[in-house]
C-alpha cells in the first residue's frame, strides 16, 4: 500500500528527514546551506516531505530553515496541519511565507484551489489531509484556537455563510447534482466554524445578537437536512451555551443590560417606560432556556390580567349557576310570561351574564388583534396559547352569532303574531309552518336549530376557556414543572395520533367491509355501517365493547372467525401495544422534565412575564375597550406624522426642472462642494466609529469569555500528546547539546593545536 522506506531516497534524503522529524537543527542547516544534491522536497514512505514532519512534530526552528527555501512544496497542509494541532507560532512562521503575501490562499478552499490546478493544501499526491472544503480559518474555528482565529482574521480570512437550503443560483445546484452528500458536508463544516465560539467572539461586533440568530437559523436546518439532524441541534445549542457564558460572566447591571437589551446609551429609563429587552425576547423565541432565571416580571399588570380572566371564569360559573338543580322546563314543556308570547322569545333572550361574557369576549378580542398588529401574523400563530385564544374567541363570536340568530327568527315570528294574530292564547290559533315552529317545544326543533348549535359552541367554549388557566400556572413553583409536563403530553399525544389513526380506520373500514352485508342479522348492529363500526373500536379501547359484536344470527362461521381473530388483533394492538407505547412516551417526558425541572419552569416563567413588559396592552378586557388618553396621543402624532409626509411629497412634486446650463453650472459647484462636504464627512465618521458604550461592554465581556476558554483549556489534564511533544523538546535539546559539544570539542582541539604549534616553534628557538 505504502512505498517501502528508502527505495525512492538517498541515503542524505533519509537522513535529512530523519533530522526534520527528530528536529536535529545542526544537521538540517548544514544540509540546508552545503549540500548541493539535496532535494528539500523529498517524501517519506507516507509522502510527508521535511515541512510536513517538522511542523507535526512542533519544531519551530527547523521549520524556520525550510521556510526560506524557494520551491518549497506542501506549505499550505503544514498550515493545516499546525492549526488542528494548535502550534501558534509554526502558525505565525508559515503565514510570514510569500505564498500567504496576497491573502488570497487564505480565503480559497483546497478544493477551489485544486480547480485551479493548485495543490497548495494537498497532503501528498493523492489529495489534501482535510476535508476539500476546509480553509485555514474553518478549520482554527472547529478546534477552538482563539489566537489563531485572530491571526486569520487580521489576515483578511473569514468564513462565508452558506446558501439558503433552497437556493436555486448555478453554483449551487452544480454543486447538489455533482456530488449532493459533499455538498451537504461541506454546509456543515461551514456552520461548524460559524457556531465556533472562537469565532463568534472574535468576528462579530455582536457577537450575542449572531450567536441568537445562528441558532435559530441552525434548528430550522435540523428539520430540513435530516440527514444531519443531530449535529444542527447540537451546534444550535453550541450558540445558546454561548450566549449563557457570555451572560455569566456579568460582573453588574449595566453590563446585564447590555445582554438583554442590546443597547445601553440610556442611562437611566425614562419614567412609565421599560427597557426594550430585545436580546431576552430572542433568547425566549429561539428558546434559550438558561437565561429564563434572570428576569423581574411587572407585578401588577400580570396580577391584573389575572384578576380580570379569573372574574371571567366567574362568570361562566354564574350563568350555568341556574341549571344546578335541574331546569325548570323539560324538554316536551314549553313555558311563556303570557299566552300571547312566542316560546323561542323567551329561550333566545341572552341573560346579564350572556351580556357581561360578550363584554369580555370583545375585550379580549381587541387584545388579540392588537398583539397580531404588533407581532405580525406570522409570529402571533407560533405560539400555542395564541392559536387556543383565537380557537376559544371564535368559538364564543359563532355561539353568540348563531343565538343571535336564532333570537331575530324568533322576533319576527313574535311581531308575526302582534300584527296579525287577533287571539290572545294562541294555543287556540293555527299559525303558518314556518311560525308556528317557534312555539314548538325543545323536543321538536330541528337538529341544525340556530339555538342548539350555539349551545353547543357554547359549551366547547367553555371548556377551552377553564384550560386557558393553565397559561399563567408557570407564575407558580409548585404547578409550573406539572403544566410543563402536561404540554409537552400532548406534544406526544399528537404523535401518537397519527399511528392510532392508521391502525383504527384500517380495522374499522376492514370490519365494516366483513359485516356490512349482515345488516339485522347480528345480535347487536356493530360494524354493520361505518358510523356503528367507529364506535363499537373506539369504545373497545376503553373495555366497552362486548365480543357478541361479531357473533351473527346465521352459521357463517368463516365470517364469525375471521371476525373474532380482527377484533382480537386489534385488541391487542391498541390496548396493549399502542397505548403502553403512549404511557411510555408520556413517562418519558415527564421524566425528562423532571431531570431539568428548574431550569425548565424558569423558562416557562421567563415567557410568561415577558408578555407583560412591553409597553401597551396594560389594561385587561373589558376595560380596554375604552380608549386611553395615550391612545388619543398616539393617533394624533401618527396624523401629523401622515401630513408632514404628504406636505413633503407635494413640494417635491411642485419643483421645475432647471435649464440645461444652469444645470451643469450646478453640478459643477455641487462637485466642488461635495468634496468638501466628503472631507467634512471623513472626520465626523471617524467620530461615528468611536466605539460605543455597548461595544465597550462587549469586548470587555467576550475578552473575559476568551480568557476564561483559555484558562479552561490549560487547566485541562495532561494528555499524550503533550508527552509526546516534552519527548520532542527534550529530542532538540539533545541535538543542540551535542552540536555545541561537537563545536566545543573541535575548538579545543584547535587550540590545543596552536598551543603544540606554538610550543614548538619556542623550543625550537631555544635550542
Amino acid at each position: 500500500m505504502f512505498n517501502e522506506k528508502g527505495t525512492s531516497l538517498t541515503v542524505e534524503e533519509e537522513r535529512f528527514l530523519d533530522s526534520a522529524e527528530y528536529g536535529n537543527i545542526p544537521v538540517v542547516r548544514k544540509m540546508l546551506e552545503e549540500s548541493k544534491t539535496l532535494n528539500f522536497n523529498c517524501v517519506d514512505y507516507m509522502g510527508q516531505n521535511a515541512l510536513q514532519l517538522a511542523v507535526g512534530n512542533e519544531h519551530l526552528e527547523v521549520t524556520e530553515l525550510l521556510l526560506k527555501k524557494e520551491n518549497l512544496a506542501r506549505v499550505g497542509d503544514a498550515l493545516l496541519l499546525a492549526i488542528s494541532k494548535g502550534y501558534v507560532r509554526i502558525v505565525e512562521a508559515i503565514l510570514n511565507h510569500p505564498a500567504f503575501a496576497q491573502g488570497q490562499r487564505l480565503t480559497l478552499s483546497p478544493l477551489e484551489q485544486e480547480l485551479r490546478d493548485d495543490d497548495f493544501y494537498a497532503y501528498d499526491e493523492d489529495g489534501t489531509r482535510f476535508s476539500h472544503d476546509i480553509t485555514p480559518i474553518i478549520l482554527a474555528a472547529h478546534c477552538q484556537e482563539y489566537e489563531i482565529v485572530h491571526i486569520l482574521l487580521l489576515k483578511g480570512a473569514r468564513i462565508e455563510r452558506p446558501h439558503d437550503y433552497f437556493c436555486k443560483c448555478n453554483e449551487c445546484a452544480e454543486k447538489q447534482r455533482k456530488d449532493s452528500f459533499s455538498h451537504s458536508r461541506s454546509r456543515m463544516n461551514a456552520y461548524k466554524g460559524l457556531a465556533s465560539a472562537a469565532y463568534l467572539s472574535l468576528s462579530s461586533e455582536d457577537p450575542v445578537l449572531t450567536a441568537l440568530e445562528l441558532s435559530n437559523e441552525l434548528a430550522r436546518l435540523a428539520n430540513i437536512e435530516t440527514e444531519f439532524k443531530n449535529d444542527y441541534r447540537k451546534l444550535s445549542m453550541q450558540c445558546k451555551d454561548f450566549v449563557v457564558g457570555v451572560l455569566d460572566l456579568c460582573r453588574d447591571t449595566e453590563e446585564v443590560e447590555a445582554i438583554l437589551n442590546g443597547d445601553v446609551n440610556i442611562k437611566v429609563w425614562p419614567e412609565h417606560h421599560r427597557p426594550s429587552l430585545s436580546r431576552i425576547k430572542l433568547a425566549i423565541k429561539y428558546e434559550v432556556k438558561k437565561l429564563g432565571r434572570i428576569l423581574r416580571s411587572p407585578f401588577m399588570k400580570f396580577v391584573a390580567h389575572a384578576v380580570s380572566f379569573t372574574i371571567f371564569l366567574g362568570l361562566l360559573v354564574v350563568n350555568a349557576s341556574d341549571r344546578f338543580e335541574g331546569v325548570k322546563n323539560l324538554p316536551n314543556e314549553t313555558i311563556t310570561d303570557h299566552p300571547k308570547q312566542i316560546f323561542r322569545v323567551k329561550t333566545t333572550q341572552f341573560s346579564w351574564t350572556e351580556l357581561l361574557i360578550m363584554k369580555w369576549v370583545l375585550g379580549m378580542i381587541w387584545s388579540e388583534c392588537k398583539e397580531i398588529w404588533e407581532e405580525g401574523p406570522r409570529e402571533y400563530v407560533m405560539h400555542l396559547w395564541n392559536l387556543l385564544d383565537f380557537g376559544m374567541l371564535s368559538i364564543f363570536v359563532a355561539s353568540f352569532t348563531a343565538r343571535f340568530m336564532a333570537f331575530l327568527k324568533a322576533t319576527e315570528a313574535q311581531q308575526y303574531v302582534d300584527q296579525y294574530v287577533r287571539d290572545d292564547d294562541l294555543s287556540n290559533v293555527t299559525l303558518p309552518p314556518e311560525i308556528a315552529y317557534f312555539t314548538y317545544a325543545r323536543n321538536k326543533w330541528l337538529p341544525s336549530d340556530p339555538q342548539i348549535i350555539s349551545e353547543g359552541l357554547y359549551a366547547i367554549a367553555v371548556v377551552l376557556s377553564f384550560s386557558r388557566i393553565a397559561y399563567i400556572l408557570p407564575a407558580n413553583e409548585s404547578f409550573g414543572p406539572l403544566q410543563i409536563s402536561l404540554g409537552r403530553t400532548v406534544k406526544d399525544i399528537f404523535k401518537f395520533m397519527v399511528i392510532f389513526i392508521m391502525v383504527f380506520v384500517a380495522f374499522m373500514i376492514g370490519m365494516f367491509n366483513l359485516y356490512s352485508y349482515y345488516l339485522g342479522a347480528k345480535y347487536n348492529p356493530a360494524f354493520t355501517t361505518v358510523e356503528e363500526s367507529f364506535k363499537t373500536l373506539f369504545w373497545s379501547i376503553f373495555g366497552l365493547s362486548e365480543v357478541i359484536s361479531v357473533v351473527l344470527k346465521y352459521d357463517h362461521k368463516f365470517i364469525e372467525n375471521i371476525g373474532y381473530v380482527l377484533y382480537g388483533v386489534y385488541n391487542v394492538t391498541m390496548v396493549v401495544v399502542l397505548l403502553n407505547m403512549l404511557i411510555a412516551m408520556i413517562n418519558n417526558s415527564y421524566q425528562e422534565i423532571e431531570e431539568d425541572a428548574d431550569v425548565e419552569w424558569k423558562f416557562a416563567r421567563a415567557k410568561l412575564w415577558l408578555s407583560y413588559f412591553d409597553e401597551g396592552r396594560t389594561l385587561p378586557a373589558p376595560f380596554n375597550l375604552v380608549p386611553s388618553p395615550k391612545s388619543f396621543y398616539y393617533l394624533i402624532m401618527r396624523i401629523k406624522m401622515c401630513l408632514i409626509k404628504l406636505c413633503k411629497s407635494k413640494a417635491k412634486n411642485c419643483e421645475n426642472d432647471l435649464e440645461m446650463g444652469m444645470l451643469n453650472s450646478k453640478l459643477r459647484k455641487v462637485r466642488f462642494q461635495s468634496s468638501a462636504r466628503n472631507s467634512e464627512n471623513f472626520t465626523v465618521k471617524k467620530g461615528y466609529n468611536k466605539p460605543t458604550r455597548y461595544q465597550k461592554i462587549m469586548k470587555r465581556l467576550i475578552k473575559r469569555y476568551v480568557l476564561k476558554a483559555q484558562v479552561d483549556r490549560e487547566n485541562d489534564e495532561v494528555n499524550e500528546g503533550e508527552l509526546k511533544e516534552i519527548k520532542q523538546d527534550i529530542s532538540s535539546l539533545r541535538y543542540e547539546l551535542l552540536e555545541e559539544k561537537s563545536e566545543a570539542t573541535g575548538e579545543l582541539a584547535r587550540l590545543i593545536q596552536q598551543l603544540s604549534d606554538n610550543f614548538g616553534k619556542n623550543l625550537n628557538k631555544d635550542i
